[in-house]
């Protein structure tokens, strides 16, 4: 299938990969979409139809042959003001999209591939560093959704309180949304807050979402950032608690867990350890991870690394898979202790990370990840490249 894919590829002029990459055994790769810009989210309709986020471009819409290659592609939604946030609920019907300062919503019509109805669901969200704004919705309650705001510094003081707006995922009942829609900082209910730039986060079968944190410009995590059914106001330390990665420089702690950068007689490492909700598994610094997914079955999930872009040598670059069980009680976790560094694999990644360079955040000699998403028709593991050069599409594929 594979052979037969890459040479229907060829003929409709689909380009080579722009970059090289290395794969681990066990997995195939192939570029089935190229030409796009700055790609950040994938979601599927029901009806099998890919949706794109392309950010500064708008909602991309690209159809499947019975071949399993891509045969029409067709803006949805032209606007350079939205960059990141996609989302569908369950049925199909309702499509969510964000840009810095709003969410909105539109009536989705998967047979058409059209939509209609445009709203602003969230308005009022503040401007910073971290421009996208992730939106989830939750899949058992789909009249919620989960709208992620980042810090507007590196460590931004204010983010201590959750009236600030930032640093934070908030819950939004759409079904009660105002005309002009929710002001992010006054409305809405928290669903977890201390979260510097949690850029992806995606439910397990049980409906807890897991998150991948891109703390302090030294720190990276993932963590259960809880059940948006019942889980409010949980607090995961930034911007006054950070998790170790090594702990060689740290008496008496472990990966994992929490630190104070300058500590004092009323605040420590004790302190945050007894307040802050930990990372339930830690990633090396400036990795950068962008989105993350589960497979089919739930047994991995998987995190695109964006790669890091003030770091020497730079590290990430790499899509990772994440071993995960289900436990007697019917929840998920990672198979890895909560300390330990070598619970991920890679499965993709270029093949010296250490001499990428990176002009800003999305100008790169190497890709740069994004859009992890596990496709619902079992074709694999389809990820993005937001590199300004060119926005691309790659399917990963288990051989085994």
């Amino acid at each position: 299938m594979y052979f037969t894919m890459l040479s229907y590829l060829l003929t409709i002029g689909v380009s080579n990969f722009r970059y090289q990459y290395t794969l681990a055994s066990g997995w195939s790769a192939m570029k089935i979409a190229g030409g796009l810009k700055q790609v950040r989210t994938i979601v599927w309709d029901p009806l099998g139809n890919m949706l794109v986020a392309q950010a500064t471009r708008g909602i991309s819409v690209h159809t499947f042959g019975a071949d399993g290659c891509i045969n029409s592609t067709n803006m949805l939604i032209s606007g350079n003001q939205l960059n990141h946030g996609l989302a569908l609920t369950p049925d199909g019907t309702t499509l969510y999209a964000s840009g810095e300062t709003a969410a909105y919503s539109w009536t989705y019509n998967p047979a058409t591939r059209s939509i209609s109805n445009q709203k602003t669901i969230v308005k009022g969200i503040s401007t910073g560093i971290h421009s996208t704004r992730t939106i989830a919705v939750v899949p058992s309650q789909p009249n919620l959704i989960l709208v992620q705001v980042g810090s507007n510094a590196n460590f931004d003081m204010a983010a201590a309180s959750s009236s600030a707006g930032r640093a934070i995922i908030k819950i939004f009942d759409t079904s009660k949304a105002p005309s002009a829609g929710f002001n992010y900082n006054t409305d809405g209910e928290v669903f977890g807050y201390g979260l510097r730039n949690t850029i992806g986060f995606v439910p397990d079968p049980s409906g807890v979402f897991w998150g991948v944190e891109n703390s302090g410009d030294d720190f990276t995590r993932t963590e259960n950032v809880g059940n948006p059914l019942t889980t409010r106001n949980a607090w995961y330390g930034y911007p006054t608690c950070f998790a170790v990665w090594d702990p060689s420089s740290f008496q008496g702690l472990k990966t994992g867990s929490n630190f104070v950068v300058s500590p004092n007689s009323s605040y420590n490492d004790a302190t945050c350890n007894g307040k802050a909700i930990p990372p339930r598994l830690s990633f090396q610094a400036h990795s950068a991870p962008i989105w993350n997914t589960f497979d089919a079955d739930a047994k991995n999930m998987y995190v695109a690394f964006h790669g890091s872009w003030d770091r020497s040598p730079a590290t990430g670059f790499k899509v990772v898979a994440i071993k995960f069980q289900k436990n007697a009680d019917g929840s998920y976790e990672p198979v890895a202790a909560s300390d330990s560094r070598t619970g991920y694999t890679d499965i993709f990644s270029t093949p010296n990370p250490g001499s990428c360079t990176a002009n800003g955040l999305t100008q790169s000699n190497c890709f740069r990840l994004t859009a992890a998403a596990w496709d619902p028709a079992g074709r694999g593991l389809f990820v993005g490249s937001d590199n300004s050069a060119e926005g691309e599409i790659y399917v990963l594929s288990p051989t085994a």
